[in-house]
């Protein structure tokens, strides 16, 4: 790993971190960063204090002037070179963030392919940021609406998905013509400095000043900090709930604009008619992947009850055959959790749903010895459980997999809308008119609804985000641009007289 680090620019083994700030000169508290893959250290990272963050700000206020004066096309093409460097380091930062964060190192390389692909997008929707034209109700009027930049856009990301998420919302933000200031989850720093050092190189060779991407390694207090700076123009924050209704209250409180994209409780219905053949890799896939720590991970699956003991028996079988281990071996599914505190809320919560009736399919364990000896590694577990479980409202961010029967499809609907969150949902069945109704104002009340696919893998063209306790924000593709613009209308009167709207007489 310390090959890869400094491929990325990386010195081991010791960092700090604050962009704006010579040699990331952070004066905070030090941070002793480890890998869940093997409990070894990374290296060392100096938290930001507000100080800091002053100059950081100074920053990028400085290159904003810069950058905004550029036209959108200059600006996509800035972003296009990060695309093709971030082609040559896929490999390098694809693995830094796999032993970082603990993910198989196939879904490290998707991470950074996300990456790219929004890059792509961006550079396309730097030519397409379009205002409409409307016709005025005055003679001789010309009437439209036009985007201009915000300003600073304030990330916050989280830990699951280390540089993917940042770069939704950075691709958008800059060909948008804003600058950006990141702040990513104190357990993974160190893929964010590389993206970041990936992305300085690009901006020094086309002479640009670095403030138009800023990285700050800072504890909650920075993340309050941010949520109440009148000089955050939009503040996109991905995390808990709890965090987000935190930045929404201090981002509301100063009228500011935010995009949170919160916690996930995702199911999958399995209807009578479901082809089984595809529903369980995908089953399998969604709720073992990144070891249970997507906010899209299948965390409920509500089953008809003629296809639940035959499908319940083929996903133990399936998880039976899962290979847990060291996820920079591709021969594995599964890498651990993100640390200990993750385990514990694992074991905690497999604890309350046998006390409420709950029944452990298969898993329920800790892996301990030989290569699991950072005490990360968990059996991916399948609860058989009842719609009337607390627990089953509640996210974990493991890799544990609630099945609840149903009989009729209102019923399997009423099961899985009835959660506090409302991200990413699924339907298997043959029948177009039960996905129909899935689809429709009667059926899911998620952001994603998908069909004959699983919960996760979800792709950049489209925006990304849910409803309810998942905040309502949208990050990624379609016209998600528009949350980092601010609207303009105007209207321009071309005539020798001076008509007034709503046909008023003023005259004098």
């Amino acid at each position: 790993m310390k090959e890869v680090l400094k491929n990325l620019g990386l010195k081991a083994p010791f960092y700090s971190a604050s962009t704006g700030l010579k040699n990331w000169g952070g004066k905070g508290e030090i941070l002793n960063i480890t890998s869940p893959v093997d409990g070894e250290v990374i290296g060392n990272i100096n938290l930001i204090e507000s100080s800091d963050y002053d100059i950081v700000i100074l920053e990028a206020k400085k290159a904003f002037t810069i950058w905004k004066a550029m036209p959108a096309p200059e600006r996509g093409e800035i972003v296009r070179q990060f695309g093709d460097a971030l082609r040559l380091e896929k490999e390098n930062l694809g693995k830094l963030v796999s032993y970082e964060m603990g993910k198989s190192v196939q879904e490290g390389y998707g991470e950074v392919q996300e990456m790219i692909d929004i890059c792509d997008f961006a550079v396309g929707l730097s030519r397409q940021l379009y205002g409409l034209q409307m016709h005025s109700e005055r003679p001789s009027h010309r009437m439209f609406e036009q985007w201009h930049p915000l300003g600073i856009v304030g990330i916050i990301s989280a830990f699951n998905f280390p540089v993917a998420v940042w770069a939704w919302n950075a691709a958008l933000a800059w060909v948008c013509g804003n600058v950006c200031i990141w702040k990513p989850s104190e357990k993974t720093p160190f893929s964010a400095l590389a993206c970041q050092e990936i992305f300085k190189k690009v901006l020094k060779r086309n002479n640009l000043p670095e403030g138009i991407s800023n990285v700050i390694i800072g504890d909650s207090s920075i993340g309050k900090k941010m949520s109440s700076d009148k000089d955050i123009a939009l503040l996109s924050a991905t995390g808990s709930t709890k965090m987000g209704k935190s930045v929404a209250e201090l981002v509301g409180k100063r009228l500011g604009k935010s995009i949170l994209e919160l916690g996930g409780n995702n199911a999958i219905i399995v209807a009578e008619d479901a082809d089984l053949n595809h529903a369980v890799p995908a089953i399998v896939f969604g709720a073992v992947g990144t070891a249970g720590q997507r906010c899209t991970s299948t965390r409920r699956l509500i089953v008809h009850e003629s296809q639940y003991q035959m499908l319940l028996e083929k996903l133990v079988k399936a998880y039976s055959q899962l290979r847990i281990g060291n996820p920079l071996d591709e021969n594995n599914h599964v890498g651990p959790l993100i640390d200990k505190m993750a385990v514990e809320a694992y074991l905690a919560t497999i604890k309350i749903a046998q006390e409420q009736g709950g029944k452990i399919a298969i898993g329920g364990k800790v892996l301990e010895g030989g290569s699991y000896d950072s005490g990360c590694y968990v059996s991916p577990t399948i609860i058989e459980a009842t719609e009337d479980m607390p627990i089953v409202k509640h996210e974990t961010f493991a890799p544990i997999l609630y099945v609840v029967p149903y009989d009729t499809l209102d019923r399997a609907i009423a099961i899985q809308n009835n959660v506090p969150q409302g991200l990413s949902s699924s339907i298997f069945t043959l029948n177009m008119r039960k996905a129909e109704i899935f689809l429709s104002h009667l059926g899911s009340d998620c952001g994603i609804a998908n069909v004959n696919i699983g919960t996760s893998g979800a792709e950049i063209g489209g925006a990304f985000g849910g409803e309810k306790e998942t905040g309502g924000g949208r990050e990624s593709g379609s016209d998600a641009w528009k949350s980092y613009m601010r609207r303009q209308t105007c209207t321009v009167n071309y005539s020798t007289d001076l008509p007034l709207a709503q046909g008023i007489k003023f005259d004098l």
